[in-house]
């Protein structure tokens, strides 16, 4: 895995993309257990729900895009909700771009975990952007799910959840069902145009494309017959492989030292 400094570069099979770095993101969905992070990450990717429970210690997915003959890069860290590791996380929270908290609607206990994860993600990234230009905006969605139970069963209300986003016009709130598959794609529109994406990234508005099209799928001609009144595509990449931590420990310390900032800088760990 390269330095997300350079050139990135995605390969699968026969095919090689290379997704200039200003249009590579990663996207870091943070949750308590048993609250549906990997269910709505499923829903995005693939369209599916999974009734069957597997607890998750940290899943990493890739998806690429061609956008009008543009190419994007979303990676996608699917994390832990029991968080083993403190540093992990932190580590995750220091090299995602885009945000999206969890809870269940019928647990007040997972509420409570995102309104700490919210606070953390803040700190965390202040402590980056007080040593680099970083733009202060921090895109992320407050995401309420199970809402297809019944309400008798509900432990959070509406305006609870609206109350954590209403200073911030870069957070958003929104009950969703994984499962039902409702607001689950508004949810990522909302969330690609806080942060700039292209809208097209969401899960209904590109054309699913095999992994076997790769060859052709970074070229600004790409048409096909079946696809060809759409302008956007996107591809899941079947080896994508989570990158070391020293590489991201390498990307958040080229990310400080490119700024080339004269004054004294605070430490900002990773603890």
């Amino acid at each position: 895995f390269q330095d997300q400094a350079m050139m990135k570069t995605m390969s699968g099979g026969n095919c090689n993309l290379n997704v200039p770095a200003k249009n590579s993101y990663r996207m870091v969905v943070l949750g308590a257990s048993r609250v549906g992070k990997s269910s709505i990450v499923s829903r995005f990717l693939n369209g599916r729900f999974e009734d069957q429970y597997t607890p998750t210690i940290e899943d990493f997915h890739r998806k690429v895009y061609n956008i009008r003959g543009d190419m994007y890069q979303l990676d996608i860290l699917d994390t832990s909700g029991n968080h083993p590791f403190p540093a992990m996380r932190r580590l995750s929270i220091l090299t995602g771009d885009v945000f999206i908290l969890v809870f269940s609607l019928d647990n007040r206990e997972s509420f409570d975990e995102v309104k700490r994860l919210q606070k953390q993600i803040l700190e965390v990234k202040s402590c980056l952007k007080n040593k680099t230009r970083e733009s202060a905006d921090l895109p992320m969605v407050i995401c309420g799910n199970k809402n297809d139970h019944s309400e008798i069963f509900r432990k959070v209300r509406t305006d609870e959840g609206e109350n954590l986003v209403s200073s911030d016009e870069n957070c958003a709130y929104f009950e969703v069902s994984a499962k039902k598959n409702t607001n689950v794609d508004e949810m990522f529109y909302v969330l690609f145009s806080m942060a700039k994406l292209p809208h097209e990234m969401s899960p209904s508005l590109h054309r699913k494309i095999s992994i076997q099209y790769g060859d052709t799928f970074q070229q600004k001609s790409f048409r096909m017959r079946r696809v060809k009144d759409m302008d956007a595509y996107g591809m899941i990449s079947p080896f994508a492989r989570r990158p070391s931590v020293n590489s991201d420990l390498k990307y958040i310390k080229s990310k400080v030292l490119r700024e080339g900032q004269s004054r004294e800088r605070e430490k900002c760990t990773v603890q």
